[in-house]
């Protein structure tokens, strides 16, 4: 039988042989695509190849099915903010220190009173059973493996308390609010009781335009429908923190709520709440207003609007207005250790990433995601040896350069 990696990477030859030929660079337009494709691509088979996480990328999308990648890696509108995202640690640059003593790099960190090896975090990310059978269960062991944070999505395929036995220490849960208040407080209440240690609202999505991934269902139908039941309701019904509720009519996101509900969630949970989604100073500010424990810089990985600012242009002026009352984490494009070394340079606590550890979990499992794990956190020890810094506590802005 035939593998999709087999026939992606036969695609891949059919494309180098066209353009390679002369009718290619007689029409010109094929020449960048010549050039891409002049060296031979490594075929990476096993775990061990995969150098930097866009090598993982690469496996993931060849052996996922189309409807589950395309729901992952869909953004905004026309997708630009993926760019956008990426862009925007370009106009940071790095100040290395020579002549330091950095045989002993400390990456730990502490939020909330519990110890992380690391300052990469897994965000929140739906339906992880989408990119392999074992999802957010296996995103947990790996990282119990790796002893950093998991942040479970209301949308999860797994519950909440297996989640936790999974990791086997707190976890933070990620709430997208429902119009039924007592449906919501249920599930806080459930999240609460089973050991998870911050709520984290997002409120990036009162709206959202759904053009992408309608687009990839209107063209291939077949695939998408395949195992999955039409409607909402019945996506809702298939999650764990749905289980037993009255889905009629039910809204899942945070449009017709106003700052009130931070206020609303601080009175009926012992958890720390963060606000997740917050890319200006002047809502950092209404956060701390209204009590929030913590902020999540996020343009939810591109996916929420198309603004033009990548996260990382957005942090600066969030820590200028929070002046380090309470942590700010940050996420939405990162890739590099070059990347979480600049957030942090910055002020944030530590770094989310999403996709990266997505495609872990889509190309190998567990294994994946520890993977994926390791690689980011061995690039940035790399260059907090680099910038002559031994501890995450002694990065500082003094290592960077702007051209924001």
């Amino acid at each position: 039988m035939t593998s999709r990696y087999t026939v992606v990477r036969a695609r891949r030859e059919l494309l180098k042989l066209v353009a390679q030929s002369p009718l290619a660079y007689a029409l010109g337009s094929m020449a960048p695509l010549a050039r891409a494709f002049a060296q031979e691509e490594f075929p990476i088979e096993t775990l061990d190849q995969v150098l930097n996480v866009f090598d993982m990328h690469t496996v993931a999308r060849a052996r996922m099915l189309p409807g589950h990648y395309a729901y992952m890696a869909q953004a905004a509108d026309d997708q630009a903010m993926l760019t956008v995202n990426r862009e925007g640690f370009a106009k940071i640059k790095l100040k290395p220190r020579r002549l330091v003593d950095t045989t002993n790099v400390d990456l730990s960190v502490e939020l909330f009173g519990q110890r992380f090896d690391t300052p990469v975090f897994c965000a929140p990310c739906g339906a992880q059973g989408a990119f392999h059978p074992e999802g957010e269960v296996a995103v947990a062991r790996a990282a119990r493996t790796k002893n950093t944070l998991q942040i479970l999505s209301t949308v999860a395929n797994f519950s909440v308390e297996d989640v936790v036995a999974a990791r086997g220490a707190p976890i933070w849960f990620q709430l997208y609010p429902t119009s039924d208040w007592e449906l919501t407080r249920g599930m806080i209440k459930r999240a609460e009781n089973a050991g998870c240690a911050a709520l984290a609202l997002t409120v990036d999505i009162p709206a959202r335009n759904l053009e992408p991934i309608a687009r990839f269902r209107r063209e291939n139908n077949e695939i998408c429908q395949a195992c999955h039941e039409p409607g909402l309701a019945a996506a809702y019904r298939a999650m764990p923190m749905f289980d037993g509720a009255n889905l009629t009519g039910m809204r899942l996101g945070i449009a017709g709520f106003t700052w009130d509900y931070i206020d609303q969630l601080k009175e009926t949970t012992s958890m720390r709440v963060l606000v997740k989604g917050i890319v200006t100073g002047e809502d950092a500010a209404l956060c701390l207003d209204h009590g929030a424990d913590g902020i999540i810089v996020s343009n939810h990985g591109g996916r929420a609007d198309d603004t033009g600012r990548s996260s990382i242009e957005c942090l600066p002026e969030v820590l200028a207005a929070v002046r380090g009352r309470v942590p700010v984490v940050v996420d939405s494009g990162f890739r590099r250790g070059t990347d979480v070394f600049k957030a942090l340079a910055l002020g944030a606590a530590g770094v989310c990433i999403g996709r990266p550890y997505l495609w872990g979990l889509g190309a190998f499992g567990q294994p994946g995601v520890e993977r994926v794990l390791d690689i980011l956190t061995r690039e940035l020890r790399i260059v907090m040896q680099q910038m002559g810094t031994v501890s995450v506590r002694e990065i500082t802005r003094d290592s960077l350069e702007f051209s924001l």
